[in-house]
């Protein structure tokens, strides 16, 4: 008998998870709150929220004070004596104050999501509101002397909270939510010159297609002769930029917005908080070769001649 055929598929939990991914009823709410997230006039402040500056996004680590905070609190609400115990409601503020940064990035991350992660992502962030509520009770019914049902209320919390970081793990590491997205072209592309196509295939000003090693890559010869070549999906969620604006030297992804600096990749504006893998370009006898740029290697200054 063929034990593999006998191994159960995904338990109940994960199967509950991905039936989230795929139901379909709350995508009308999730537009609706799609549009006043990215209406809202935060300006510079929303690269800020996505992380941008930071290389990765700012949710998974603004998270780390509230949960652990409250957890604090759960284990001194579980120590014996009252002394100790008396600490407890000040970490569950500390936890409340700072549960709203927290939050701001991850609907900032959220409203750019398509829908399997953003349907994931609603319910995450209906059980950290519940969670929230929750402490906000626990700190509540503290200042008014009802400790016992302020440590209830807490586990409560607790629980919640823990459920809803479960589903964000999910998020994050099964659907790939706030991932780099073009990391994989760095280990892809092999070292050296490689062959893009003829100059005459790159029209002036416009963004064409190429291939390298299996790697979609963005093209545009500039009018002074220059060639730009970056991987063409977007780190973000790999959205083609060869379907994009070009915007002054830049490149701005179709699908949510992000923009590249065609010279080396650097990502200008979020939501992307990855550059764009870029390349080193020459013309050889009419011909187009590309190198990829390893951004762990001294920068090499100035550029190889062109070859006509």
């Amino acid at each position: 008998m063929d034990t593999h055929r006998m191994t159960p598929g995904p338990g109940p939990l994960l199967s509950v998870v991905e039936r989230i991914e795929q139901a379909p009823q709350a995508d009308a709410l999730i537009g609706g709150l799609r549009k006043a997230v990215r209406a809202l006039p935060l300006g510079p402040a929303r690269d800020l929220l996505h992380g941008r500056q930071l290389g990765h996004p700012a949710h998974p680590l603004l998270v780390q004070v509230p949960i652990g905070t409250w957890l604090s609190a759960t284990v001194l609400d579980l120590l014996p004596g009252r002394r100790r115990r008396g600490a407890a409601p000040v970490l569950v503020g500390v936890g409340l104050a700072a549960a709203a940064p927290a939050a701001a990035a991850g609907w900032a991350d959220w409203a750019e999501l398509p829908p399997e992660q953003a349907r994931t992502g609603l319910v995450h962030a209906l059980a950290n509101t519940a969670g929230v509520a929750l402490y906000a009770s626990s700190l509540y019914a503290r200042t008014r002397g009802r400790d016992l049902r302020g440590r209830a209320l807490a586990l409560a919390g607790l629980a919640v909270v823990g459920a809803g970081g479960a589903l964000g793990g999910h998020l994050a590491f099964r659907q790939a939510a706030g991932a780099n997205h073009a990391e994989q072209v760095g280990h892809r592309v092999r070292d050296g010159w490689r062959h893009l196509g003829p100059v005459a295939d790159f029209p002036v000003g416009r963004a064409a297609l190429a291939r390298v090693d299996g790697v979609d890559v963005l093209v545009v010869r500039e009018e002074d002769g220059t060639v730009r070549a970056l991987a063409d999906r977007c780190s973000h969620m790999g959205g083609p930029l060869s379907e994009g604006e070009l915007e002054d030297g830049c490149v701005r992804c179709p699908w949510h917005g992000s923009l590249f600096r065609l010279a080396d990749g650097w990502n200008l504006e979020g939501p992307a908080t990855a550059p764009q893998p870029a390349f080193e370009t020459r013309v050889v006898a009419g011909r187009v070769e590309a190198r990829l740029i390893r951004r762990h290697q001294p920068h090499r200054r100035g550029r190889e001649p062109a070859t006509a």
